[in-house]
């Protein structure tokens, strides 16, 4: 697959992490993504793709694209067999500012981006893209529309602060100092956190917690799974053992598994960073 990526000029990149550009095969038909502290927006340009947001949830397909605000539990996403999209790549409370609706409001429940900029708008965006010169040309385009959508958004200094200190610490932070520190109330720093980003402060640390502490496994060699609980401030092993399910669906043991399976049949793709094969 080709991947091309870049980070967007200010002000964009106080709220993106990456734009990106994506073609060819995936390396599965369906490939499940863990939550992340990441919110996603994806321009399609091929064949529909597919989304089951939790288990409990009937799968979608999505032809014009998606927009997805920072999820609570684990996605999947089946691929047609090749694939062309540009999206983005948000900061927990980048999506907010082009947002029409509060971010609770989609939290879990990924919308066309039809539904979030309208049927015109989306179309002729496409248009542009799929006439483009290639992927940094693409890449431009997109940052462009995004500049021209940029708006301004109540409350996102104090969540994008309290959010990047929440970030620094990779969720080891004592929330209520955060509202203390912030010089507003708990319950208010949750609403805003939860109309700018879909989730509480809380929830937010629980998953930068847990994807750092993902990020520091080392598939390739031996692990110890009480070293790694400890180090990462969980209380025990049982209690890493309880969010490892509740956020992947899968033990420890089992998604290490499922990791070296990726490594050993795709190795150096794309891909390989955070999407597993669909168990």
């Amino acid at each position: 697959m080709e991947y091309v990526s870049r980070v967007p000029r200010p002000p964009l990149d106080g709220l993106i992490d990456d734009l990106y550009y994506l073609e060819g095969a995936p390396p599965y038909a369906r490939l499940t993504l863990p939550p992340m502290p990441a919110a996603l927006l994806i321009v399609n340009l091929g064949a529909p793709f597919r989304i089951r947001a939790g288990m409990d949830i009937e799968t979608a397909e999505y032809a014009d694209g998606c927009v997805v605000t920072m999820p609570t539990r684990a996605f999947e996403f089946g691929y047609p067999l090749r694939t062309r999209s540009v999206g983005v790549h948000f900061k927990p409370w980048g999506l907010a500012p082009f947002l029409p609706m509060p971010a609770a409001e989609l939290c879990d429940r990924p919308v066309t981006v039809e539904q979030i900029w309208g049927r015109p708008a989306i179309a002729e965006l496409r248009d542009r893209l799929a006439t483009a010169g290639g992927p940094h040309e693409m890449l431009t385009l997109l940052e462009e529309e995004l500049m021209r959508r940029l708006c301004e958004t109540t409350g996102l200094g104090l969540v994008r602060h309290t959010s990047s200190v929440i970030a620094a610490t990779s969720g080891a932070v004592a929330i209520g100092d955060l509202s203390v520190a912030a010089g507003v109330s708990s319950t208010h720093l949750a609403q805003r956190f939860k109309e700018l980003i879909g989730v509480t402060p809380k929830r937010l640390a629980r998953t930068y917690r847990f994807t750092a502490t993902v990020f520091a496994i080392n598939p390739a060699g031996p692990i110890d799974w009480g070293d790694l609980a400890g180090g990462a401030g969980y209380f025990d092993q049982a209690h890493f053992g309880h969010e490892f399910r509740a956020f992947t669906g899968l033990t420890p043991t089992r998604y290490v598994e499922v990791r070296r399976r990726f490594l050993r049949e795709h190795p150096g793709h794309a891909l390989d960073g955070w999407p597993l094969p669909a168990d």
